[in-house]
């Protein structure tokens, strides 16, 4: 079932690398359901059905990218613990060559990389649904633009699974996914139990129930990526639980296993209102949303990986701070 699943994405995957903009639209119906669901991180929003998916994001990407090449890291199906449906995700790198402004990104003429994270949930052969998330603020990076302060993790083009293996196209052994599975619930088990609690100076025990103690997590640019336990903690897991206060776990809308991997997002994962300090911003009363996905490499009994895209740029805008419109300022000086 997973595989008729993957085949029909990697085959959706060739056409639309190969598309012209006026194209993509219908290349995208051949695939799609009429009334197929697309959640995009901002400013691309939420679209119904090909052309407006096409308007939203593909047409003015290709226009500024091309050409463009998919750089997959991770790709994985399985069915949904959460909703039951039949996901496929893909995760990796769009690269192209930004010969054009992109959302106010001037044109570099040079190499640039899109980190992206696709979840499409597949049935009768259709594509029904899907949430698209990318990393704005990194091709910002790309092109000399500095939105927000100075990020607390290393600023990098995050590499892929160190086991090189991220990319399941052969059948997965269902029992791998199934620990991998538990492993996974048992950590969101404990960051539960902190957020309830409002520990927000939480010892290295407590991660090191899941996680490998020489983890790697990739977050965001605007955060950065970590190496270690207690580099993660100093230089994520602090800053983000101190700078927020009163999270609200929403639940996911997908999250699911295949071998050693796993992978969730939600629309929002999580609620909360910022203390002061978190990305720069001042303390306040607004509750904002954080729509979040990570995917996890499990290594033996314990999680050693972790990728994450967060959109930042949403979060930020229900505070009053729009990215975009800040990067576009700082271009024209």
């Amino acid at each position: 079932m997973f595989q008729d699943a993957k085949a029909l994405i990697q085959e959706y995957y060739r056409e639309l690398e190969d598309a012209a903009p006026e194209n993509v639209a219908n290349i995208i119906g051949n695939y799609a359901s009429k009334d197929m669901h697309w959640c995009g991180v901002y400013p691309f929003g939420e679209q119904d059905g090909a052309e407006a998916i096409a308007e939203a994001f593909w047409k003015p990407f290709l226009k500024a990218w091309s050409p463009v090449q998919r750089r997959q890291d991770v790709f994985m199906a399985g069915g949904s613990e959460t909703d039951g449906g039949q996901w496929v995700t893909s995760m990796g790198y769009f690269v192209g060559l930004l010969d054009e402004s992109w959302m106010g990104i001037p044109s570099t003429g040079k190499m640039v990389f899109l980190r992206y994270a696709d979840f499409n949930c597949v049935n009768d052969g259709k594509i029904v649904r899907s949430a698209f998330f990318c990393d704005i603020i990194g091709v910002m990076h790309q092109a000399g633009i500095n939105p927000l302060p100075v990020q607390t993790g290393a600023s990098i083009i995050c590499p892929g699974p160190r086991t090189h293996d991220g990319i399941m196209l052969d059948v997965q052994d269902p029992a791998e996914a199934k620990t991998t599975m538990t492993l996974l619930n048992s950590m969101i088990a404990d960051l539960t139990e902190l957020n309830k609690s409002a520990n927000d100076n939480y010892p290295p025990e407590v991660l090191e129930r899941s996680w490998h103690d020489d983890m790697i997590w990739h977050g965001p640019a605007g955060i950065g990526s970590t190496y270690t336990i207690r580099r993660y903690q100093q230089q994520h897991s602090y800053p983000f639980r101190q700078g927020l206060k009163d999270k609200v776990f929403n639940g996911h809308i997908c999250r699911y296993a295949e071998g050693d991997y796993a992978c969730f997002f939600g629309w929002p994962n999580l609620t909360n209102t910022s203390s002061g300090g978190f990305l720069g911003m001042p303390a306040s009363n607004v509750r904002a949303d954080m729509r979040v996905v990570d995917v996890y490499r499990r290594q033996g009994d314990k999680l050693a990986e972790n990728w994450v895209i967060i959109d930042l740029p949403w979060w930020l805008k229900q505070q009053g701070l729009d990215v975009i419109e800040r990067a576009k300022q700082i271009v024209a000086g």
